[in-house]
């Protein structure tokens, strides 16, 4: 189908209908979709400002909703395949588009004539009789509109607008060069002897993937599934160096010049500082900080601060029992960056006298999944069906979500192994979110995306305990947009809710990972079909905070070193984001990378998009709020059901998952808790104050 014979009955993108039709879009539907909808709202909002459209909920606020969730959803689902079907002619098409896209939500959050609307019907008769979350959804909205920029002279609005629309591509371009370098980069290996110590699954695939290139031997990459375990488990330190150097220079200077994420970096931070200063703030971290539950930086970094002081002594044992441990054991008189995974795995290995080898082959993928929804069915009274849907790779499925009664509540989008078109990580994203319809209640739809190892031949893909940990984070933030009941659009599911917060259902449903009376449902052996052995469950557990104060340094690293880069960092002096980095490493790390690392290269997080930035630390923040939250699952653990205690699970589903962004996660966390949050409880589950 060409552009020019493409119309809108034609376009899937512009069918709103149900699912997006994942079969039938095309590249060129791309641009005609976007132009289309972008003169469909821009129409809009002219009528929206005319003097005789009144300020009231249903004349102004709802059809400018709808019409923006339309273009949400159109460019929602181009931006999901970008992220996971990536190819040169849908990277054009996305690139050709996205300044469009940008440019509108610009526009809309300047329009002066549309934040005045807002502002009327804030003081307006009718906002008494608005529910809480209508009256916070206009809290949001006048907020965000000074935040674009709409109270400022116009010569300022259009250099804002400027720099939105250059961060926009700059973050884009960084996070094409991150994919495009770990696909540029494979190491054909002949000699088997080379890959001793590597898992006999992770070499299968490695076999497979040199076929398929018409190559002998074994083939690996710098895909997740293959990089951690050869970090993990190769015996060949030369081979770990390798790969340990291709990972930690990808898109630097060490490679193509065109692929260099270094000088975007500068020049992002660049235009985020000035357009944060051009709003009246000092930093871009101080912007960022407006719509989440920390008010400073400074508040920030005290936090950040106080838990390394916590940590770091923690961190100092662990990195001396690790070299004391090479040293002795393994013949390593110094152990190097890529020499830490292996060395401890083997420290691991001796102390608990199991691997996470042995560990993953009780975890083959149907049992997994059927222990989770078993999981979330007993706490939320829920159930999970397989259902139709059209996908963008066959590996894809699509489920629904059940309430008591049998009404469908929510679907979501499964999508858990690694391709070279996908980019890497794991994530959850909105397809639809709920609202309130004329006739009925809009169901909300989530993607799910893992990057895992796939099935080799007659064998179920089989997970390792972090990546079930993972597969279970992930689904923490789907049920926090699924299991809803806010049916405003702009505080449904994770809208709305504080950046620093939204990490809490995710990483809360982490912590049942560690639970016997969950596991014992979720394993079985891949060969005998027998489950998990409660000895090496007990082993797992004895493990489980084996170098958590290395682990959690690094955290406070990355953390620190983005609030410190988005705070006080000046791009136009000498000082480099990499010498920062150094700084933050003196107070923090206990282990020091080569000096060829380029880390901040790759650090997706804060650089492809701003999701993150200034905003990094909300691991660390919400983990103190999740640890807490589960704290009373433990402490209303019976005989009868250990922590899955349904009235503590219908509580938080009504407290937390349910009211979605429509009040401050404070008071949501309060609600559930019964009071304010307190660190005890990570610091306890991270063994570092007594149990």
């Amino acid at each position: 189908m060409t552009t020019s014979g493409t119309t809108q009955l034609d376009n899937p993108l512009l069918d709103f209908s149900g699912l997006p039709r994942f079969a039938a879009i095309r590249t060129e539907h791309i641009a005609p979709a976007a132009d289309a909808l972008l003169a469909e709202n821009r129409a809009l909002i002219e009528k929206l400002t005319l003097k005789d459209t009144l300020a009231t909920w249903e004349a102004f606020v709802t059809p400018l909703e709808s019409a923006n969730e339309r273009l949400g959803r159109a460019w929602g689902a181009v931006s999901h395949l970008h992220g996971v079907l990536d190819s040169p002619e849908l990277r054009e098409a996305y690139n050709a588009n996205q300044p469009k896209i940008v440019q509108y939500y610009t526009e809309l959050g300047q329009n002066l004539a549309l934040f005045e609307k807002y502002k009327a019907l804030a003081a307006s008769k009718e906002f008494a009789t608005l529910s809480l979350a209508q009256k916070k959804v206009l809290e949001n909205e006048i907020r965000d509109f000074r935040l674009s920029g709409a109270e400022l002279p116009d010569a300022q609005k259009k250099r804002l607008a400027e720099l939105h629309e250059e961060l926009a591509a700059l973050g884009t371009k960084f996070s094409e060069n991150v994919l495009d370098a770990t696909n540029a980069f494979s190491l054909y290996v002949e000699d088997h002897a080379e890959l001793a110590g590597i898992p006999e699954d992770v070499l299968e695939t490695a076999r497979n993937a040199a076929e398929k290139d018409g190559k002998p031997g074994w083939k690996l990459t710098l895909q997740a599934p293959c990089y951690y375990p050869v970090m993990q488990y190769a015996d060949n330190r030369a081979l770990r160096e390798k790969l340990y150097y291709a990972s930690t220079t990808r898109a630097s200077e060490f490679g193509p010049a065109d692929r260099d994420n270094g000088p975007l970096i500068m020049r992002m931070l660049e235009k985020r500082r000035e357009s944060a200063q051009l709003l009246g703030y000092k930093s871009y971290a101080e912007v960022s900080l407006v719509a989440k539950m920390a008010d400073t930086p400074k508040q920030v970094l005290d936090f950040l601060d106080d838990l390394a002081k916590r940590a770091k002594p923690f961190a100092e044992r662990d990195w001396k029992e690790l070299q004391a441990f090479a040293a002795k054991e393994l013949g390593l008189a110094k152990v190097e960056a890529w020499d830490a995974g292996w060395a401890s795995e083997k420290l691991r290995q001796q102390r608990y006298a199991f691997s996470d080898q042995e560990v993953k082959q009780y975890f083959p993928e149907p049992k997994v999944l059927d222990g989770l929804f078993r999981l979330v069915s007993t706490l939320y009274k829920v159930s999970f069906e397989p259902e139709a849907a059209e996908t963008w790779d066959p590996a894809v499925r699509f489920y629904r979500i059940l309430d008591a009664a049998g009404a469908v509540i929510g679907r979501f989008y499964l999508d858990l192994y690694a391709r070279e078109t996908k980019r890497g990580g794991a994530w959850m994203d909105e397809v639809i979110t709920r609202r309130k319809l004329r006739d009925t209640v809009q169901v909300p739809v989530a993607y799910l995306i893992c990057n895992f190892s796939a099935p080799v031949g007659n064998r179920p893909a089989l997970f390792t305990h972090d990546e079930v940990l993972t597969l279970f984070h992930e689904f923490g933030h789907g049920l926090h947009h699924l299991l809803t009941r806010v049916d405003q659009l702009g505080v449904s599911g994770i809208r709305g809710v504080e950046w620093d917060a939204v990490e809490l259902p995710s990483q809360f449903m982490e912590n049942f990972c560690w639970e016997w009376e969950v596991l014992e449902h979720m394993t079985s052996h891949v060969d005998t079909a027998k489950p998990l052995p409660r000895e090496l469950f007990d082993k797992m557990i004895a493990a489980k905070n084996f170098q958590a104060g290395m682990g959690t340094v690094r955290q406070l690293e990355f953390s620190i070193f983005d609030m410190q880069l988005h705070h006080d960092f000046d791009p136009a002096e000498k000082k480099t984001p990499l010498d920062l980095l150094e700084e933050v490493r003196d107070r923090v790390a206990v282990m020091r990378p080569p000096s060829y690392n380029r880390f901040a290269n790759s650090f997706s997080h804060l650089f492809a998009g701003s999701s993150y930035a200034a905003g990094y630390y909300s691991y660390k923040w919400a983990e103190v709020l999740s640890a807490d939250a589960y704290a009373m699952f433990e402490e209303n653990r019976s005989v009868a059901t250990g922590v899955l205690d349904a009235a503590t699970g219908a509580r938080f589903r009504d407290e937390i998952l349910g009211v979605g962004g429509s009040r401050p996660a404070i008071e949501s966390f309060k609600a559930f808790r019964g009071r304010e949050p307190s660190v005890d409880a990570l610091l306890r589950h991270n063994g570092m104050i007594p149990a």
